[in-house]
């Protein structure tokens, strides 16, 4: 198993791991909501300013709780490695030229990870306090639901990914954050209707599923949002907070419904019996407990990220650097603003 170091700085979370092959030995995320929530949004220079200020800290935290000599981290590590794409470009930046700093002080080869595929390890990886040991990379059907992107890929093995389908505007996650900020609640604005979603009822109102009829894997959200801003044009806000619950509820269900129903028809065109939910939109509850039924009644397993793994983390961009280096691959680092999966991927 390769131990690797990895840094997180692609957009607001400042994080740094330490793993063994899939097993987690420290993983530590300094946030940056309270920056970024008067303004109900990621603001990109203020996102790399506070990387700037908490990445030295984050790292020396991940070395101490993974137990290893600040001093002697050329001949306790295999690798280090870093997100170098997708993401704001001053974000990557900074946790990309203090990953070249460490390899420049330790001699250790710096990988650079993509974050989709990060996001693809998250489903596999596991704290280093759990009792059976983490099952290896496996090919399997992925919705990547984040932020950021919203794509369908399946996984042949490493570094063989086939994009077979991504969002054609607004992203899941996106949506989330958009329609809550419409309704005045605060940022992230995803975890906040996912609560209030649970207490209302899905069917009060009568939202589109765009794209659920085609004949693609493809997705589309930004009219949806659309629809919830016309709905309160008309009705206005709502007056009571069981108003409120009934349109979170409503929305969310229309989230649901696209995700899960575009998920299992690749499913069975592709012939993948599992499928695998990863990315930040992942820990949503709703989402969770339809792909649970869904499972159960087409017979294929269900494989969740860990709640804390399900945003972004350096854990999993340190899994998936420390399978690239038990392959033998050579070290790479690119910093893109925005790289799609398929651009980056080596299909079979």
């Amino acid at each position: 198993m390769a131990r690797v170091l990895a840094i997180e700085s692609s957009c607001d979370e400042t994080a740094c791991a330490v793993v063994d092959g899939l097993r987690v030995r420290s993983s530590v995320v300094a946030s940056q909501i309270e920056v970024h929530a008067p303004f109900g949004g990621v603001v990109p220079e203020l996102a790399s300013r506070h990387h700037l200020d908490s990445l030295a800290p984050v790292i020396r935290a991940a070395i101490e709780q993974a137990g290893l000599e600040p001093t002697k981290l050329g001949a306790q590590l295999d690798a280090l490695a870093v997100t170098d794409s997708p993401g704001l470009v001053g974000a990557l930046l900074v946790g990309v030229q203090a990953a070249r700093g460490l390899a420049l002080a330790t001699g250790l080869p710096l990988f650079g990870v993509h974050h989709m595929e990060g996001h693809l390890f998250s489903a596999f990886i596991a704290d280093d306090s759990t009792a059976s040991e983490p099952e290896p990379f496996a090919p399997h059907l992925a919705l990547l639901v984040s932020g950021g992107h919203t794509e369908l890929v399946e996984v042949h093995g490493l570094g063989r990914y086939e994009l077979l389908g991504a969002t054609r505007d607004d992203a899941a996650g996106e949506a989330f954050d958009k329609v809550a900020k419409l309704l005045g609640l605060s940022y992230p604005g995803g975890p906040i209707i996912d609560r209030l979603a649970a207490e209302g009822d899905p069917s009060a109102v009568a939202f589109p599923r765009a794209m659920l009829r085609s004949k693609d894997f493809d997705f589309s959200f930004a009219g949806l949002k659309t629809a919830v801003a016309v709905h309160l044009e008309r009705e206005g806000q709502p007056r009571s907070r069981a108003e409120l619950a009934d349109l979170c509820a409503s929305f969310q269900a229309a989230v649901v419904d696209v995700l899960v129903a575009k998920t299992c028809a690749a499913r069975r065109a592709r012939g993948c019996e599992r499928v695998h939910v990863v990315g930040g939109v992942a820990a949503n509850a709703g989402l969770r407990a339809r792909f649970d039924d869904a499972a159960a009644r087409e017979g294929f397993r269900l494989v969740t990220a860990p709640l804390r793994y399900c945003g972004d983390n350096a854990a999993m961009i340190a899994a998936a650097a420390a399978a690239h280096v038990a392959e033998g691959r050579a070290p790479r680092v690119v910093v893109q603003s925005s790289v799609a999966l398929d651009e980056a991927r080596a299909t079979p």
